[in-house]
């Protein structure tokens, strides 16, 4: 497996599922996953643990959206650089969108985020899998084109 390619693809997918996110919450929030209030919630829980000052609103979705990045980025990144892994890609995203369904209650963060609704339970799963499937994609692209 080639490190950097790996990388790349994953942080391919990892944009566009924040991308996909970032968007569909803007135009469907009724519906639409609340990833980023999991991830702030849990910043907020590791920070009070760690009985460090909280950060106001706006630098917590930041640091937020960064962290989601960087942690999609190194998750998607096992996509790997070899023949199988748009396979690969499928299966993390499915992984991952039936992890952000089912996790986050029994972590303390809540259930409304990501699963309020059948339809929202179905997106935070799709988004995921889409980009494990991007992630997937650029990887064997990069592939081919060494």
């Amino acid at each position: 497996m080639k490190i950097l390619p790996s990388l790349a693809a994953g942080l391919a997918g990892a944009l566009a599922l924040t991308a996909l996110h970032e968007t569909v919450r803007r135009l469907r929030p009724r519906d639409a996953p609340r990833l980023d209030l999991l991830g702030e919630r849990a910043l907020r829980q590791l920070l009070a643990g760690a009985h460090a000052d909280q950060p106001d609103d706006q630098e917590t979705y930041f640091l937020t959206m960064a962290g989601d990045v960087v942690g999609n980025a190194l998750y998607f990144s096992l996509v790997g650089s070899g023949l199988h892994a748009p396979r690969r890609g499928l299966l993390l995203g499915l992984a991952a969108g039936a992890g952000g369904v089912v996790l986050p209650g029994p972590l303390g963060l809540g259930t409304a985020p990501s699963a309020r609704t059948p339809q929202t339970q179905a997106m935070t799963v799709a988004w995921y899998t889409v980009g494990g499937v991007v992630a997937g994609a650029v990887a064997r692209a990069l592939r081919r084109r060494h």
